[in-house]
C-alpha cells in the first residue's frame, strides 16, 4: 500500500517499505505565543516563513494548525493554506479538531490533502470520515476514543480496527488511512515509548497501513530533546513508522532518517544514503 498526497506539481508517497517522509510540525501555535498572537491579529508572515524554511530543510508535507484562543479557525485555516501555497508546492496536512474548519480548508485546497485527524469517537467518525470520502483525501487516524487515550496496546489496536472498518464502509481505502498510535511523554510514563512502538508494529503486521505520530512529544520535560527525538524516530522507523510529525530543522535528523531507512531495508543498496554524501 502507498499513501499519496499532492501539491502543485508535487506528489509525496509513503508507506511500508518506502523511504520515510517528514510531516513538518512548526506551523502550530501551541506553545508558540508569537505565532498565536500573529494568527489572532490575522497575520500570516510567520506561517509563510515557517513553511518555506521547513520545505527547504526537507519537510515533505507541511502541517498547518491555527488553533489558538481568539482565532476563528473556519476563517483563518483556509487563509493559512493559501499563504503556504504561495511559498511552497509541498503537499499540506490540514490540522484541526474543528470539522467546520476542516471542511472550509478542504474546499480551499485544490490537491489531495492529508487531514489531521479522525478518532475512534462516534461523533468524529460520523463527522470527519464522510468528508474524507467525498474529498478523496488521506486522513490521520488517532487510536483514541470517548474514553481517552488507552494505556495499553490491545485497546489502541481495537480502536484502529474500528476506524478501518468504518472507513471501509464509506469506500475509503486503507492506503488513505495513516495511523497515529499516539506518542506520550516518556518522562511521566516510562512505558510510553514501548507502548507506541509495539502498537504500530502490530498494526503494521496485521493491516500494512502507514504510520505517523507526534514524535516530538516523547521528549517533553527532558534535556537534549533533539537527541531523544532523533533516537525515537529511528526506533520508530524499524517498527513501521513511515511519516513522523516532527521538526525538519532538528540538526542531524535528515541524516539519521536516511541511515535508518537504509538499515530497515527501505533504501535498496543505500542509494538515498549515498546520494546525501555525493552532494
Amino acid at each position: 500500500m502507498e499513501t499519496i498526497v499532492t501539491g502543485n506539481g508535487t506528489e509525496v508517497k509513503f508507506g511500508q517499505g518506502l523511504p520515510t517522509v517528514i510531516i513538518a510540525e512548526r506551523i502550530n501555535p501551541t506553545g508558540r505565543k508569537s505565532l498565536a498572537e500573529e494568527l489572532k491579529n490575522g497575520k500570516l508572515d510567520m506561517v509563510r516563513a515557517d513553511a518555506a524554511s521547513q520545505a527547504g530543510a526537507g519537510g515533505h508535507i507541511i502541517d498547518i494548525n491555527v488553533g489558538a484562543v481568539g482565532v476563528d479557525e473556519v476563517e483563518m485555516l483556509p487563509k493559512a493554506l493559501k499563504a503556504v501555497m504561495e511559498v511552497t508546492n509541498q503537499p499540506i496536512c490540514i490540522d484541526s479538531a474543528n470539522p467546520k474548519a476542516l471542511a472550509a480548508a478542504l474546499e480551499a485546497y485544490p490537491y489531495k490533502a492529508l487531514v489531521n485527524s479522525v478518532t475512534g469517537e462516534k461523533k468524529s467518525l460520523e463527522e470527519v470520515l464522510p468528508m474524507i470520502a467525498e474529498s478523496k483525501s488521506a486522513v490521520i487516524c488517532l487510536a483514541m476514543d470517548e474514553n481517552g487515550i488507552p494505556d495499553n496496546v490491545e485497546k489502541r489496536l481495537e480502536i484502529a480496527a474500528r476506524i478501518i472498518k468504518q472507513a471501509g464502509s464509506l469506500g475509503i481505502k486503507k492506503d488513505d488511512l495513516v495511523f497515529d498510535c499516539l506518542v506520550m511523554t516518556n518522562a511521566t510514563n516510562s512505558e510510553a515509548a514501548k507502548v507506541t512502538l509495539e502498537t504500530q508494529r502490530q498494526l503494521v503486521s496485521e493491516f500494512g497501513v502507514s504510520i505517523t505520530g507526534g514524535y516530538s512529544n516523547i521528549s517533553f520535560g527532558m534535556p537534549n530533546r533533539n537527541l531523544l527525538n532523533i533516537q525515537f524516530i529511528t526506533m520508530g522507523i524499524i517498527n513501521g513508522l513511515t511519516a513522523p510529525i516532527t521538526d525538519p530543522l532538528i540538526p542531524g535528523l535528515g541524516e539519521a532518517m536516511k541511515a535508518a531507512d537504509f538499515l530497515a531495508g527501505r533504501d535498496p543498496y543505500g542509494m538515498n544514503f549515498i546520494s546525501m554524501y555525493r552532494k
